[in-house]
This record gives C-alpha cells, structure tokens and sequence, in this order.
C-alpha cells in the first residue's frame, strides 16, 4: 500500500463516521460517498490527505477534506484531526436518512460493547 493512504471504509470507522468497518463498508456500498468529486460504490476506494469527501452526517452531506489517514480508532478528539470542514456553509441537506443506522449518532458517545439489550 501506498504512504499515507487507507481505504475508504476503514479511514470511516478511525474518523468515527461509522460505528463499525463492516457499516462503513455498507456505507460506501450505498453509493452517498464522493470522493474528489467521484462516486464511490468500492470499501476497497483508497483515499490520502488532501482528498476532498462528500459524507452524510446527521441529516446532512459535508464536504470535508481529508487531513491524515489515520492508524486507529482513537477517541473523538484524536478522529477530529483526521478530517477539516473547509466550509461549513456547503452543507446539503439530505432527503432520506435510510443510511443513518449506518453511522455513529454521536460520535463523542463511546459505543457500549455489552449484550444486546433483546437478547
């Protein structure tokens, strides 16, 4: 692999945009996902710093630059460092949300590794 660039579905799971690899695979599978303006339908879809994502957060899509690969799935602080919002401003508004299960809600909130509550 290439320095400094990482698929697309794990650079989603280190940046907390979703819970898990196998979402963020799900995610880029939905064909939402552009990266340097290009649709993605591939987990396997490298990106690099300097790349410019177009992802679906809460009830919107963010262009958001690409600022380091990552090597973990660190804390919330330590994933904030992974990406820039150039401009707030360019934030679209989504009509459906049937991905939204697919990403974290809140990723400030660690998520609970303990049964599932209907078991």
């Amino acid at each position: 692999m290439t320095e400094g660039r990482i698929r697309l579905d794990k650079w989603l799971w280190h940046a907390r945009f979703c819970k898990t690899r196998g979402l963020a695979a799900k995610l880029c599978e939905t064909g939402m996902l552009r990266v340097n303006d290009q649709p993605v339908r591939k987990p396997a879809q490298t990106v690099k710093p300097g790349d410019r994502l177009e992802v679906p957060r809460g009830r919107f899509l963010l262009m958001i630059e690409i600022l380091a690969a990552g090597t973990r799935r660190g804390p919330a602080r330590e994933a904030a460092t992974l990406y820039h919002e150039p401009d707030p401003g360019r934030r679209r508004p989504l009509e459906s949300d049937a991905w939204e299960p697919l990403l974290d809600s809140d990723p400030d909130t660690p998520a609970t590794s303990g049964p599932p509550e209907n078991a």
